[in-house]
C-alpha cells in the first residue's frame, strides 16, 4: 500500500468520495501545468449549518496528495478539529466564495498563461474575454457573444484584506463576480456549485486565456 492510498484519518471518512475526488484534479492539473510544484489549492463545501469546507492542507504536491492532505475548516478558515495540517495560506479566499450558497466547490491553479497575462492586463484592471464558443462552458452563458470579464486583483500577502477585496467584488450590486478572477502574477480561482461545475469552469477559463495568449504572440 502506497502513502497515497493509505486508510482515511478517521475524521476524513465522512468525507471519502470528495478527498478522492480532489486528489484526483490534483493530479489531473499537475500533468496540465496548472499545479506545479506545490501551488494551488483546491476545497469543497461539507456542510452548510453551520458553514464548513474541506481544504486542501499546505505546502503539498498537488499531484501526489495523500488522503491526510486536506483540512476541515469553518467558515472564518479556522480548523474545526485538532491535530489537522495547516490548511492553505490562501484558505479565507475559499471561505469568502463558500460565502454565497451556490458554491459548493472552488479551485485554483497557477498556470502560465494566467501568471503571465494577468501582468499584461493588470493595467486594464481585467482580461475581457469575448465572442469565443467555449464562452459556453461557463455556467448560465447561452451565447459566445457573451463578454466575461475576469477582474485581476493585485497579489499580496496580506490574505486578510485581499479576502476583504474579493468579497466586495462577489458582492458587488453593479458587476459581481460571476464565474472567477484572477490574483496577478499568481492564478485563476473560480467555484462552482459542485466540484464537477467548479472543474469544467476552471478548465473553459484556462482554456480561454490560453486562446488570448496564444493570439498575442501571433500578432
Amino acid at each position: 500500500m502506497t502513502a497515497t492510498d493509505a486508510p482515511f484519518p478517521e475524521h476524513l471518512k465522512p468525507f471519502a468520495e470528495q478527498v478522492d475526488a480532489l486528489r484526483n484534479i490534483g493530479r489531473i492539473f499537475w500533468r496540465r501545468g496548472w499545479s506545479v510544484g506545490t501551488s494551488s489549492n483546491y476545497s469543497v463545501v461539507v456542510n452548510r449549518d453551520p458553514v464548513q469546507l474541506l481544504v486542501t492542507a499546505s505546502g503539498k504536491d498537488k499531484g501526489r496528495l495523500t488522503r491526510e492532505d486536506f483540512v476541515l475548516v469553518d467558515a472564518n478558515g479556522n480548523p474545526i478539529l485538532d491535530g489537522q495540517p495547516r490548511s492553505s495560506a490562501e484558505t479565507l479566499l475559499h471561505c469568502v466564495a463558500a460565502e454565497d450558497d451556490n458554491v459548493g466547490a472552488v479551485l485554483h491553479t497557477h498556470s502560465v498563461w494566467s501568471t503571465v497575462l494577468s501582468d499584461r492586463f493588470a493595467p486594464q484592471g481585467g482580461v475581457l474575454i469575448e465572442g469565443f464558443e467555449m464562452l459556453k462552458g461557463l455556467s448560465n452563458v447561452t451565447t459566445h457573444e457573451h463578454a466575461e470579464w475576469l477582474q485581476i486583483f493585485d497579489n499580496t500577502q496580506d490574505i486578510p484584506l485581499l479576502a476583504k477585496q474579493v468579497q466586495a467584488a462577489m458582492t458587488s450590486t453593479e458587476n459581481p463576480l460571476s464565474h472567477g478572477y484572477i490574483i496577478r502574477r499568481h492564478g485563476i480561482y473560480t467555484w462552482g456549485q459542485d466540484l464537477d461545475e467548479a472543474y469544467r469552469q476552471i478548465e473553459i477559463l484556462e482554456f480561454l486565456l490560453e486562446c488570448i495568449g496564444r493570439a498575442a504572440t501571433m500578432a
